[in-house]
């Protein structure tokens, strides 16, 4: 089973990351956070790295559901998605499967939760 879903696509940069984050909107995501990785290794070990962001992407009724399920799945949220640069005008956006992420966890009431997620992350990539 693979961890993640992914997509290339004919599109720039900053293009691909307003198409994903429109896409994560129609499906009621929200984008709580944003580590922008080149800049980071840049400032911090010096180092030159392709354009490569991480997206923390919540639902909030769907996270809602999971930590009532389980209190410490916190520490598996929020679905991270990203977008990296691999040439000049393609871009290769992935999702986190949620149904791996939380296999470890024996809750069987975040398997539903974690299904309709999956589904959600599913269209967002498939939509780009």
């Amino acid at each position: 089973m693979s961890y993640y879903f992914s997509e290339v696509l004919d599109a720039d940069f900053e293009a691909a990351i307003d198409k994903v984050t429109e896409s994560l909107k129609q499906e009621g995501f929200g984008i709580l956070t944003e580590i922008d990785v080149k800049a980071t290794l840049k400032k911090k070990m010096d180092l030159d790295f392709p354009r490569y962001r991480i997206l923390g992407a919540c639902n909030p009724p769907f996270a809602h559901r999971a930590l009532l399920a389980e209190d410490k799945i916190g520490l598996m949220l929020p679905c991270n998605v990203i977008v990296q640069e691999i040439s000049d005008g393609k871009t290769e956006v992935a999702a986190i499967d949620p149904v791996a992420s939380m296999g470890a966890v024996q809750n069987p009431d975040l398997e539903s939760i974690g299904g309709k997620v999956r589904d959600k992350l599913k269209r967002v990539i498939e939509n780009l």
